[in-house]
Parts: C-alpha cells; sequence; structure tokens
C-alpha cells in the first residue's frame, strides 16, 4: 500500500520506464529458480519487473527497462553503500530499496542505526525524482531458527513505515502477508522462498504500488495439511542442520558470506519483451 497521496494506478498503465531493485538474497529471488540451480536466480522482483511491462505494453508503451543489482548475503549498509549509488548512475524512476534480513540474525545489531541510513538513502533517492519501494520484515513467530529476531524485525520495520510516511514511499508489506505463514511458501533452508512465494510477493508488491493485482487470492492461506509424524519431522530438522544451518554457521565463524565473489545477475537496465 502507498502511505502517501498518489495518482490513481489502478485505471492507467504503470508510469515507471525504468525499474532497478537492490538489496540481498529476498530481492536476487534465491530459491526461484525454475530453470534450475546453475541458472539465474528469478524472484519477486523480476516477476514484478515483467508485470509492470507487460501492462506498459499492452496500453501502448515502451517496455519497461529493468536491472537488478541485489546480491545473495549482503548487510544493509553494504547495499546502501555500494549498491544504490550503482541503481541512481542508471537513472531510475523507481528503486526498490529492500534489505536488512541479514542484520536482524545478529543480536548486536543496531537497529536504529540501521533505520537512521536507511532515511538518508530514501531522501537521497527521492532528490533524484524517482520512487523508492521499501520492505518490511517477515514475521518469523513461527520459525525456529530465527524466531528470536522478531523483536528486531517489528522496531525496523515501524522504522519503515515512518520513513515511508516522511518521505512518500511504497512499502512492500510483508510482515502483513498471511500466506507467508505457511512453510510451504518456504525453501528448504528455511530462509528463503520457494517460487510460490515469490508469485505471491510480486502480487503483494503490485498491490504496495497502488496497482491491481493479477491473481485476488494472492494472499489467501492455503488449505491446511494434516500434521507431519513426529519421526518425519525430526529427520527434516535434522537434514536441516546438516544441510543448511551448520554451513551457514560455518560461513559466519569465517566472515564469509554465501554472496562473495558474486557479481550482480542484471546488472544493466533492459527491455523487458
Amino acid at each position: 500500500m502507498s502511505v502517501t497521496d498518489r495518482p490513481d494506478e489502478t485505471t492507467t498503465a504503470p508510469r515507471w520506464t525504468r525499474y532497478v531493485a537492490v538489496g540481498d538474497s529476498f530481492s536476487e529471488g534465491l530459491w526461484d529458480d525454475p530453470d534450475g540451480r546453475d541458472a539465474p536466480q528469478r524472484g519477486w522482483a523480476d516477476q514484478l519487473a515483467s508485470h509492470l511491462s507487460l501492462r506498459r505494453t499492452a496500453a501502448g508503451l515502451a517496455p519497461l527497462e529493468y536491472a537488478n543489482l541485489a546480491v545473495r548475503g549482503r548487510l544493509l549498509r553494504p547495499i546502501l553503500r555500494d549498491q544504490v549509488p550503482a541503481a541512481l548512475a542508471l537513472e531510475p524512476d523507481l528503486v526498490s530499496v529492500i534489505g536488512g534480513g541479514n542484520d536482524m540474525l545478529r543480536p548486536s545489531v543496531d537497529v536504529d542505526g540501521l533505520a537512521d541510513e536507511l532515511e538518508r538513502t530514501v531522501v537521497r533517492v527521492r532528490a533524484t525524482g524517482a520512487d523508492v519501494l521499501l520492505g518490511t520484515g517477515f514475521d518469523v513467530r513461527d520459525s525456529p531458527l530465527v524466531r528470536a529476531t522478531r523483536a528486531r524485525v517489528a522496531v525496523y520495520n515501524t522504522h519503515v513505515w515512518s520513513i515511508a510516511r516522511r518521505h512518500g514511499a511504497y512499502v512492500l508489506d510483508l510482515w502483513g502477508m498471511r500466506s507467508l505463514a505457511d512453510w510451504r511458501m518456504w525453501a528448504e533452508d528455511r530462509i528463503h522462498l520457494t517460487t510460490d512465494g515469490h508469485t505471491r510477493v510480486a502480487q503483494a508488491a503490485l498491490v504496495a504500488l497502488g496497482l491491481p493485482p493479477e491473481r485476488d487470492d494472492w494472499d489467501d492461506p492455503l488449505a491446511p495439511l494434516p500434521p507431519a509424524p513426529r519421526r518425519d519431522r525430526v529427520l527434516a530438522d535434522a537434514r536441516w542442520l546438516r544441510e543448511h544451518a551448520y554451513p551457514w554457521a560455518r560461513r559466519r565463524l569465517q566472515g564469509r558470506s554465501s554472496g562473495d565473489r558474486l557479481r550482480p545477475k542484471r546488472p544493466d537496465p533492459t527491455p523487458l519483451v
């Protein structure tokens, strides 16, 4: 939803001509890999760009130009310091600045300090005339892995909404998405979204920008499944610890990131036809 008065986007083609996404694995689209793990990841930002471009071309306008500078593992400060200036050099009129999830995993994170830096960045982007799409964090109350971060995420979300109100930004409200409370929306690592999860977030992004979604059931909860047998849950937890939690903890101890030596998958704005 928009937090300021905006033109009625529901009856016109999207006005944006060049969209640049910055962020971490969420905006890179990690685990949304319909073409295989070795192909570039496709996520909600890519789907949003496609929707915007299709609506523009259907109205007889030029297709949207799109770049994605997000890289997995990035903390918020490097996103703001490195990716945002690179994004502004591309002269976009829409920039999504969504990050902070990796920061919230650290107990010593300075949430208020991060919010101050985010606000300065939003002011900088808005001064160019570009619109800004921010995003809240997920509600992690049902996640044994990151439930301890819930209070930090809630404080950060409050800052995001306040920043958006003060500077006329849009907000992708991930905390409020009911469908994301279902584990079927989450990948094997229990931190990133599945393809269906990314698809639903793309719909939420359209709504956040004041546009009608492609599907009315984008946030409907899934039909409940019967509880899994305890043995299956124990085996799944053990596999997750071995394949995901342990490698993540080892990288943390070694000061490494999953995104080390990775470059943005779509560094140049190109038309989406």
